[in-house]
């Protein structure tokens, strides 16, 4: 994806003397970053085969997907490489839970199962199992496989569920794959294993709240790092966040405890959750089973999440030292360039800490264009037949 949090938790990797290299398409944010050793490009005709000659090539200690659709090729290449199993484990987490982390519905029961509140939630696999649902109850349905905002759908009613059920449920035709190859600069877009499945729906309660996130950095089953923030702005209703407030809390990072010893997780997690209005409950909706946007942030209690793994690797305790240099002022962040892309005029831009990567210049030069994809003639004159509705900003 072409989201900027790739290129931040790479610059704290480098930050903290690790040898980095990459893999994207051209253009990517990645690119514009100083101190990265090689970048490999990921090839749209053969985005599997890429990533694989990348991991042979670098022979890293440590693999970090940063896209949803990077993990579940991860998961296909352990189950035909048996020379990359072991680091793609030691980054991931135990295989025996890969098909569970696929399944939103299935994860969900697991978190139930370990004591964790999520809201009432099942796949459903066709309009008939709508009809059992409470009528009176919202309803949100997201598609497996989707991050990022994409694949979810807020019903009101019966109907409406089923008629996002019937959007939702849509596989991906050819036609699809190569627009979004082609248009969007996907280099996953064309890769069967996107398709091979029939797409699966999870219908969930909907909780009136703010939504919050965690992103965890994991070791083997055990969590050594935890940031959580409460969402105070969004780039729509169900997109990601622009503007977030740092908090703790302690059922949230019970939560993400028990998540990790279950599936033995290492590397980076994010998991989201719904702060319920009136009680302020936090109900866990989803795992993302990659690095999120929190990685690269230094609190001054603990530092950035890149430097707990890094030590993890050294078999280093984390200095002291570095949990307070150049940490974050105060508690609420305005991601660049997000928080400024949505609303310029937002008072948090000033009045929070607007989290601007000054250290790199061209990257922040890249961060206030138009990505690279949408700045090619193509994609320009397809969306001059088919406009783009932007999401307005919302603010919880």
């Amino acid at each position: 994806m072409w989201w900027p949090l790739s290129a931040r938790l790479a610059m704290a990797f480098v930050r903290h003397g690790c040898a980095v290299s990459g893999l994207c398409p051209p253009g990517h944010p990645l690119r514009f970053i100083s101190g990265i050793e090689s970048v490999y490009l990921y090839k749209g005709l053969d985005s599997l085969g890429s990533l694989e000659s990348a991991i042979l090539a670098a022979r890293p200690d440590l693999i970090v997907p940063g896209d949803d659709s990077v993990v579940w090729q991860l998961h296909a290449l352990h189950a035909r490489n048996i020379e990359l199993q072991p680091l793609i484990e030691r980054s991931l987490g135990d295989k025996d839970g890969y098909p569970e982390i696929r399944s939103r519905g299935a994860f969900l029961q697991v978190a139930h199962e370990l004591g964790i509140r999520i809201p009432s939630a099942r796949t459903v696999l066709s309009e008939e199992d709508i009809k059992s649902w409470n009528a009176d109850t919202q309803a949100v349905l997201k598609l497996d496989g989707t991050c990022g905002g994409m694949g979810v759908c807020i019903a009101r009613s019966r109907a409406e569920a089923a008629a996002a059920l019937r959007t939702l449920s849509r596989p991906i035709g050819a036609g699809t794959a190569w627009k979004r190859w082609l248009i969007n600069r996907d280099p996953v877009a064309l890769w069967v294993g996107n398709r091979h499945e029939k797409p699966r729906v999870t219908i969930q309660e909907f909780i009136q709240g703010r939504p919050a996130n965690a992103m965890i950095a994991c070791w083997q089953g055990e969590v050594v790092g935890t940031i959580i923030v409460e969402v105070i702005a969004s780039q729509g209703a169900t997109g990601a966040a622009t503007v977030v407030r740092v908090v703790r809390n302690e059922e949230i990072e019970r939560a993400g405890q028990l998540i990790a010893a279950k599936f033995k997780l290492s590397g980076f997690h994010g998991l989201d959750f719904i702060l319920e209005r009136e009680t302020g409950a936090p109900y866990l909706i989803e795992l993302n089973p990659r690095c999120t946007q929190l990685g690269h942030l230094r609190l001054p209690s603990q530092g950035d999440l890149a430097a707990t793994i890094c030590a993890k690797l050294r078999h280093e305790p984390q200095s002291a030292a570095e949990t307070v240099k150049d940490s974050i002022p105060g508690n609420t962040v305005a991601f660049f360039p997000q928080a400024f892309n949505w609303n310029p005029k937002s008072p948090y831009l000033r009045s929070g800490y607007h989290d601007v990567p000054w250290e790199e210049p061209a990257l922040v030069r890249e961060l206030l264009r138009s990505s690279w994809p949408e700045r090619q003639w193509l994609y320009r004159a397809y969306h001059s037949f088919r406009p783009l509705k932007r999401e307005d900003e919302v603010e919880f």
